[in-house]
């Protein structure tokens, strides 16, 4: 007999790839910059590469942000088209989409990259220059702060500067004090692991690891050397399930802490719920609220299920906001919207929650003149003069009966 899970992961699965497949047809339309009738956002992910797993998910949520859209009559009186690029997480790759998508395909905006390294090599190489707002769902590494992006990158994720205070303090409440800590070598992984090496009050054995590389056996008895008890992995998935399998098998590691980059389904097949049972880890998270709920049945609505891997509401608030803000420019020229993203976004105007009649409702404020407030379905859009969120949410959550489980969520705020 299939087991419940199994038909439901299969029908959320089936239905996202109908989403990535409608969104590859639309990548095959011609450039349309100079006709400015229809506002075109790309989502430049990854597709392939050690983020595969999560470009297709993430992905839904841009989908239902201009489905939503859409629906309440597009931007400026034209619909949003979607194009997409595969960075796979390469920054060379990553710029050479980017400028594919603003010189070729005529993109107005960009929803991602997703990772940090290559988020800021395209703000720096391509869009700041280009003068094309770029928010990306899921780089939080606090070097995105300091990108030399003329003003034109934001973020609607948390800075690793909020998530590796709450890291180093659920190790410690855990009564862990003394771990070992393999983290990608790129600003992600470094920028966190520096985050919880300062804010841990035990002993951390930092090492570095690169990607694509067949063994990290060498790099885990470095870790271990010091007597560490846990390993902490920060990487991406394709990384840490093969120096996960390895600290198991040499007997180096039994207990693991994650953090957002190896919050993976994929993690659970490739190494077994077993060895993962009880695991914690954080990530950036989203409250119970009336925005999140009205989100989480817009998505369930479309979707059959949540979402359990991260940043799919980031992804949609991302898209949301600047929709938002490109009606209330009344134009699609990249300048006139990224200076009315704050302004969409901050404390003061008409409420606009998520879901397809908050969006129509914010929608149609904007076309009557009323500022509006977007109330993100992950956190609130509060960007300051970096394009960085100043308040929001960071969950913790376990590896529990084969599946992901929230846990609580801890409030944050930075100056």
């Amino acid at each position: 007999m299939t087991n419940p899970r199994t038909r439901r992961g299969a029908a959320r699965l089936a239905a996202i790839l109908l989403v990535v497949a409608a969104a590859a047809a639309v990548v095959l339309a011609p450039a349309c910059r100079e006709d400015d009738d229809e506002l075109k956002i790309a989502f430049l992910a990854d597709f392939s590469g050690p983020l595969a797993e999560f470009g297709p998910e993430i992905q839904t949520g841009v989908e239902l942000a201009i489905q939503h859209v859409n629906d309440a009559g597009g931007v400026n009186g034209g619909h949003i088209i979607l194009v997409t690029g595969d960075t796979q997480v390469d920054p060379t790759i990553g710029v050479e989409e980017a400028r594919r998508l603003v010189d070729v395909e005529g993109v107005h905006a960009i929803v991602g990259p997703l990772s940090s390294s290559v988020t800021i090599a395209v703000a720096e190489s391509v869009t700041g220059e280009a003068g094309i707002p770029t928010i990306s769902p899921s780089a939080t590494s606090p070097s995105v702060t300091v990108a030399e992006d003329n003003g034109f990158l934001f973020r609607s994720t948390i800075s690793d500067a909020a998530q590796a205070p709450v890291l180093a303090q659920m190790v410690s409440q855990l009564g862990v004090t003394n771990v070992g800590v393999l983290y990608l070598n790129d600003a992600y992984g470094q920028g966190l692991a520096d985050g919880f090496e300062a804010s841990y009050t035990g002993t951390a054995t930092l090492v570095s690891l690169e990607d694509g590389q067949t063994s990290y056996l060498a790099e885990l008895e470095q870790a271990a050397r010091g007597g560490a008890t846990h390993l902490v992995a920060i990487s991406f998935p394709a990384q840490a399930k093969v120096y996960i399998r390895e600290a198991i098998e040499h007997e180096l590691f039994q207990r693991f802490v994650f953090v957002d980059g190896t919050k993976s389904e994929e993690l659970i097949e490739e190494i077994g719920a077993d060895f993962l049972e009880g695991s914690p880890g954080t990530a950036p998270a989203s409250p119970d609220s009336e925005a999140s709920a009205a989100w989480d049945a817009a998505y369930v609505a479309a979707f059959g299920a949540l979402p359990s891997r991260p940043f799919v509401r980031e992804a949609y608030d991302a898209t949301i906001a600047l929709a938002l803000a490109a009606e209330a420019a009344g134009s699609f020229e990249g300048e006139a919207i990224r200076d009315q993203l704050v302004a969409v976004a901050s404390p003061g105007g008409v409420a606009v929650l998520p879901g397809a009649e908050g969006v129509r409702a914010g929608l149609e404020a904007v076309r009557d003149g009323d500022d509006v407030n977007y109330e993100g379905a992950a956190t609130t859009l509060d960007w300051n003069a970096d394009g960085d969120v100043t308040s929001g949410f960071v969950g913790i959550w376990a590896y529990l009966g084969g599946a992901i489980v929230e846990q609580v969520v801890v409030p944050f705020s930075l100056p």
